[in-house]
Parts: C-alpha cells; sequence; structure tokens
C-alpha cells in the first residue's frame, strides 16, 4: 500500500513499480495476455516492474492513453477500472488488514488514508500520494476533496472507493464531481477535486445485534420488525453500540506544565498569529530561538506535508492530516517533525503533538539526536528501530527481484540460443531422429520399402576447379546449395548429404509418403531452373547441372558418434548414382521404376531408350521434361496465393496443430500405404531443415511468403 494510494496520482513526477504492475495485472486478467504484450512491445516498456523500483510517470500515462486506445475505451472508463482492480490487487499483494482497520466506516477510512500515507513514506521515501478531506456540510452531505500533484487520474478515485465502500463497509457508494479547479488552498499548481459522496448501506453483519439483546427487545418493540429494531438502536453508518459512548473531562487538567514540557519534549503551542506560546523541552533544546519575541512559526518552519499554506485557516482545514514540518535553520535543516494539530477553541491556539520524523537510525544521527532524546511512550523509538530492519529487508527483496529479472533475460537468450542449436541440430539429422538422440535414447536403423531418391552434380566441376580461385568455387556452391535447400523445404524432402558438388535428397524418408516421387520429381525441375541463376565463376555463363532419379527400397539409420549423420544404404542409392553419372547436361534422368510412379500424374517425361549403365547393365531410362499442371513459380515456391501441391499436405494442414511424435519401428517405416483417414488426427511426424546462411542470389521473395504459396508440413 506504500505503494497503494500513491496510485491514484502517478502523473508527473516518480512513482514505484508496484502501481504499473496493477496495471499490467489489469490488462491480463480483464484484456488477456496478448493485450498486455501489444502495450510492452511499446518503446520503453518492460517486460516486468520491479516493486520498489521508481518509474517515471510518462511510464504509466503512456500505458493508459495506448490501452484506451487499444481496448477502444475511453480514458475515464479505464481509468475507474483500474480503481476497482487497484484495490483488490493491494489486498492480495498483503495490505487487507491494514486497510481494515483504518477505520470503523468510511468517512473515517477515508480521514486515516494521508496518515497511512505518511507511515508508508518511512519505507518509500520518493512516495509522492495524493491528500484526501472529508467535509460534511450542513444538510449531512458527505464531501470528498481530492488533492494531487498530477492532473487527470481523479477517475482512479470513484473505482477504489466503490470497492473499499462494497468489501469494507458492505455498503454501495456513488460519487459526483460537484467541483474541479487549480488548488488555491496548497501551495504550487495542484489539482483539487470535489466528490459527492451517497453512500447506501446493506444488512451488514457488523450492523447486528446480539441474539440475547434482540430477544430481550422484542417485547418493547410490539410489532416492530427486528431489522428496524436494529437500525433504530445502531445507526447504520457507525455500525458499533459504541457509538453511544459519551466522554467525561475533568474540571481540572491534572498535570502541571513541567511535567507536561518534559512528558512531551516534542510538542508546540502557537496562536492565530502563528506566535509560539509553548514548546517542550527538546524543541527548546534544538530551537533555542523559537522563543524570541517578533519571531513566528513560519519563520522557523515550512509544512512539508500537506502542502497547505502556513495559516491557522489553512490548517483547520486538514486537522485530519499528518502534519510534517521542517526546520529551516542551517544547523538543523534535515530536522523534520511528524504530528497532529489540535485546535484548542477556549484558548484559541494550535497544538501540535509530534516527533522527529526518521526513518533510520543514520537520520538520527544526521540531526544530532539520540534514541534517549525520544520519550519512552514515543512510538518513534520502536518505528526507528523496526524501519532499520524493513529497510534492509527491502534492499534485500529490491536486489532479489533485480536478480530475477536478471535470471529471466539470461534464461531468455538461452532459450534462443538453444534455438539455435536446435536449428542446426535438425538441419543435420531428422527432427524426431535428433529428438531421440537429445533424449539419451538409441536409434535403431529402419527399412524403407519405397522411397525415391535423387542424384545431382556440376557439369565440368573439375575444369571449374582447376581455372579459378577456392574462394570463388565455394561462393558458386554455397549459392546453389542455398537455393537447393529451400527448395527441399518447399517440397518437404530430405537432404541427406552434399560431397564436393554432389547433391542428394531422398523422398519418403523418414517419414514415409505416398507422394514421394511426385516431391523428388518437382524438386528436380526446381534445381534445373535454381541452376541457371548462378553464375560460372569462370565462362560467366549459368551453370549445368545433371540429375538422376531412382525409385526403391533402402535402409536408413544414424552412423557415426561424434558427428553422426542420418544415412541411406542399398542398391536404390547406387542405382540413383548411376542415373545422374549417365544423365546429360540440363537433363533429369529417371530410371523405369520412377517412371512408372509418375507416368500417370501429369509429368511430360521422354523415353531415352536403352541404355548401357555401369554395374547394371542395359536399362530403359526417361528424361523429365516438365510439369504441365503447375506453373514454374508454383514450384519455385513463389506464386502468392498458391494451393497446396500435395494432398497429404492439405490433409495435414487442416488437422489438429498438437502433433505427437510416433515411434518409427523397423519393421513399418518402410510403408507406403495410403494415409488412413480414421487417424487424421495423428498425422505422421514431419521434419523440417532450416538452411545455415542467406546469400544475396536467393529468390528474390521474402522467406516468409512460403506458407501463403503452398502447404509444408512444418
Amino acid at each position: 500500500m506504500s505503494r497503494v494510494i500513491n496510485m491514484k496520482d502517478e502523473v508527473c513526477s516518480l512513482q514505484y513499480g508496484f502501481i504499473n504492475s496493477c496495471m499490467q495485472s489489469l490488462v491480463m486478467e480483464k484484456f488477456g495476455q496478448e493485450t498486455w504484450d501489444k502495450l510492452s512491445s511499446l518503446p520503453g516498456v518492460p517486460d516486468s516492474f520491479m516493486t520498489y523500483t521508481v518509474y517515471d510517470d510518462v511510464l504509466t500515462v503512456s500505458l493508459v492513453q495506448e490501452a484506451s486506445s487499444l481496448l477502444d475505451v475511453s480514458a475515464e472508463v479505464l481509468l475507474k477500472l483500474f480503481g476497482e482492480h487497484f484495490f483488490a490487487f493491494c489486498k492480495k499483494a498483503g495490505y487487507d488488514t491494514m486497510l481494515r482497520t483504518l477505520g470503523g466506516n468510511l468517512t473515517e477510512f477515508i480521514g486515516n488514508l494521508d496518515s497511512l500515507h505518511s507511515y508508508l513514506a518511512l519505507s518509500y521515501e520518493k512516495m509522492n500520494a495524493p491528500s484526501f478531506r472529508v467535509e460534511m456540510t450542513d444538510d449531512g452531505k458527505m464531501l470528498l476533496h481530492y488533492y494531487s500533484d498530477r492532473k487527470g487520474l481523479y477517475h482512479i478515485v470513484p473505482g477504489i472507493m466503490e470497492a473499499v465502500a462494497k468489501d469494507i463497509f458492505d455498503s454501495e457508494v456513488t460519487m459526483t464531481i460537484v467541483n474541479q479547479s487549480e488548488e488555491d488552498e496548497r501551495t504550487g499548481k495542484k489539482e483539487h477535486v470535489v466528490f459527492l459522496v451517497k453512500q447506501t448501506n446493506h444488512v451488514s453483519r457488523r450492523g447486528a445485534l446480539p441474539g440475547a439483546m434482540m430477544e430481550r427487545c422484542v417485547p418493547l418493540a410490539g410489532e416492530q420488525h427486528r431489522l428496524d429494531l436494529t437500525r433504530a438502536v445502531v445507526p447504520s453508518d457507525q455500525g458499533s453500540l459504541l457509538s453511544t459512548f459519551s466522554p467525561r473531562y475533568p474540571n481540572k487538567l491534572w498535570v502541571d506544565e513541567k511535567a507536561f514540557c518534559n512528558t512531551f519534549p516534542f510538542h508546540i503551542v502557537f496562536d492565530e498569529n502563528l506566535k509560539v506560546r509553548q514548546t517542550g523541552v527538546n524543541i527548546q533544546r534544538f530551537l533555542p530561538g523559537l522563543h524570541a519575541r517578533d519571531l513566528t512559526l513560519d519563520q522557523h518552519f515550512t509544512i512539508i506535508h500537506p502542502q497547505v499554506t502556513f495559516t491557522i485557516e489553512s490548517i483547520r482545514k486538514f486537522l485530519n492530516s499528518q502534519f510534517v514540518l521542517k526546520s529551516n535553520k542551517d544547523r538543523h535543516s534535515s530536522l523534520k517533525l511528524r504530528g497532529q494539530m489540535l485546535w484548542m477553541e477556549s484558548l484559541g491556539c494550535m497544538l501540535y503533538m509530534c516527533s522527529p520524523k526518521l526513518r533510520s537510525l543514520q537520520e538520527l544521527q544526521d540531526v544530532g539526536l539520540h534514541l534517549a532524546d525520544l520519550a519512552q511512550h514515543d512510538v518513534t523509538r520502536d518505528l526507528v528501530l523496526l524501519n532499520q530492519q524493513r529497510l534492509a529487508e527491502m534492499e534485500l527483496t529490491n536486489q532479489l527481484e533485480r536478480k530475477k529479472e536478471e535470471l529471466r533475460v539470461l534464461s531468455r537468450h538461452l532459450e534462443v540460443e538453444k534455438e539455435k542449436t536446435e536449428t542446426l541440430l535438425y538441419a543435420m539429422l531428422p527432427r524426431h531422429i535428433a529428438n531421440q538422440l537429445k533424449d539419451g535414447k538409441s536409434i535403431e536403423a529402419g527399412e524403407f520399402e519405397v522411397c525415391t531418391i535423387l542424384f545431382s552434380d556440376v557439369v565440368t566441376f573439375t575444369d571449374i576447379c582447376a581455372a579459378c580461385e577456392p574462394i570463388h568455387i565455394v561462393h558458386m556452391l554455397n549459392s546453389m546449395y542455398s537455393k537447393f535447400d529451400r527448395l527441399t523445404s518447399i517440397h518437404n524432402i530430405y537432404k541427406v548429404e552434399t560431397i564436393g558438388d554432389a547433391y542428394m535428397v531422398v523422398g519418403g524418408v523418414p517419414v514415409p509418403m505416398v507422394t514421394h516421387a511426385h516431391r523428388v520429381a518437382n524438386f528436380a525441375l526446381g534445381m534445373r531452373i535454381a541452376a541457371r541463376e548462378v553464375t560460372n565463376p569462370v565462362t560467366g555463363t549459368p551453370i549445368q547441372i545433371r540429375v538422376g532419379l531412382h525409385t526403391g527400397p533402402v535402409l536408413a539409420g544414424v552412423v557415426g558418434e561424434k558427428m553422426p549423420r542420418y544415412c541411406l544404404f542399398g542398391d536404390t542409392v547406387n542405382t540413383a548414382s548411376r542415373m545422374e553419372s549417365h544423365g546429360l547436361p540440363d537433363h533429369i534422368h529417371l530410371s523405369a521404376s520412377t517412371y512408372s510412379i509418375l507416368k500417370d500424374a501429369g509429368f511430360n517425361i521422354q523415353e531415352r531408350g536403352h541404355i548401357e549403365v555401369k554395374g547394371k547393365g542395359l536399362m530403359t531410362t526417361y528424361f523429365l521434361l516438365g510439369n504441365p499442371l503447375v506453373s514454374e513459380e508454383c514450384i519455385m515456391g513463389r506464386e502468392v496465393g498458391g494451393t497446396c501441391l500435395y494432398g497429404e499436405d492439405l490433409q495435414l494442414h487442416r488437422s489438429t496443430e498438437s502433433v505427437k511424435e510416433p515411434e518409427v519401428r523397423s519393421d513399418t517405416v518402410g510403408r507406403d500405404d495410403p494415409p488412413d483417414p480414421s487417424r487424421a488426427s495423428t498425422p505422421p511426424f514431419a521434419w523440417d531443415i532450416s538452411p545455415p546462411y542467406e546469400t544475396k542470389e536467393s529468390c528474390n521473395t521474402s522467406a516468409g511468403s512460403h506458407d501463403s504459396r503452398l502447404c509444408v508440413l512444418f
């Protein structure tokens, strides 16, 4: 609550982080995490606020304005909602008991808010709280005067007061503004808002008579209802039988002047002209010139709180406030007095019962005081010692909050680095294989009954290497492979490895899919297009590639420990390599098994005829010329708003986003059966691969536009 009522005004200087934390809590609870994420993205807004850290009021004003604009509600409505939420927020923060003990009714509660602020200011030195004063008119109406160093936040007050009345006093309150002006009672240009408060009491447990008393009163009441009798005996706005108490005063004050001045060493009595009439012994000790004949109290002291002019008329309006006076003398310039003003009508004088305002033992030493200078009954002795410990606890809490924030930032940075590491790992191994390795599980080799493998190489690569610098070769391959890597993501096929100018991919491994041959074929067409965008460093003309495809069974598994790789084994790999080596420049060479899958899929295929293949003998092979069913832009992933090339992708795109990783078993991993509609809720695991670098030669499309063109599995 130090932060508590400090809340209402934080608009032109500094405030503690408790207020901004409350605003964050309000937005998150009422409007959702997404709304707060938008607000926290504003410049200068931290991800979290620390309780004991002081923030500029401009930040709070900015949050209110942006939240009002974002939520399309007026600032007045938002501030009142903040007031209601602030009361609940303070209760959760541990201030519930403190608030409930301020007064027995709403009038007493409001009248003691300034005292609460004064106490909290001992721990929160930079707290700049508003001030409250209750005025009862002649016709019994309650006026609440609100004074603030900040303008524009007075709408918070009705929200808080309504919540307080409902929760603590079991009543309803309506507040209307009857006057709003520049403050003329207090020094400086302050805001002064006057509210008319109307309170409607509910049937309260605090206002009920005990059962035995009720029974004794019933015969006297006749036909009067018990509830009516209770209201007659106990006024609902007071809620206590003690309200009938009348004090008795002695005819003579049984204390002499010397005992009074010694018992209350810090007190001052002054008249309407501010002339000092009486002081305690310690006031005389530290301010010996206070009794000078022509001097007045305002020549020795300045009123720090409340900020009123130093006149009897202004002071009498704030008798419910705790007054803080500061000495003007150089020797004791840091001496502050804190206490209560009491008007003595019969004497026409004001009694200021006070004590030194101290926060710590260090301040006690700074003003030249000792604990012995404080009266035995003065709670300031205990307050200084307790607050010394509290200040140490606050400093420790503040350090813990800072460490917590540092750990949160480090954790976020660690998460970013972890994502980078995982991206690199997933570029080397299939995602589900990498995850199993991270979990310490062993990876068994699996047999795939059917898949399509592609090999490619650069025509005359040996001659190019012999004719130019190695760095030029690296730049050429990097540019080409970056384009190829992007295509693997578009068509959802797995890049196995690159050796020199050789590039190897596979479709249907490690995740079996029906369209493995179609994906690899479209990828091959894209490779040929992409290769034309890469320049031969020797001739300056586009490079040419040879591509070979073959379909068949393979065995796949992780090989090695230091640099594990997911490798393919089997005759299918050899045959695919032969298709590439026996191909022609700028042509895509197909085996008969791949042709049998693609022949009825709309691809433009030309028979090459019978050729002698090393280690295989005579084979009938084919050339893939194109795919008239889809455009070149679609194959390259550049077509905006394009549809899914593959039915499997469309099915996965419509399925649930939460995908569980299946356990790949060696006896089933090679199956290429069509997906079972009954198992659509658990689609097969989808791996991905991210390019480890970007090149200037990459496709002239934004990296984030792929999803709008093609549905990919990840």
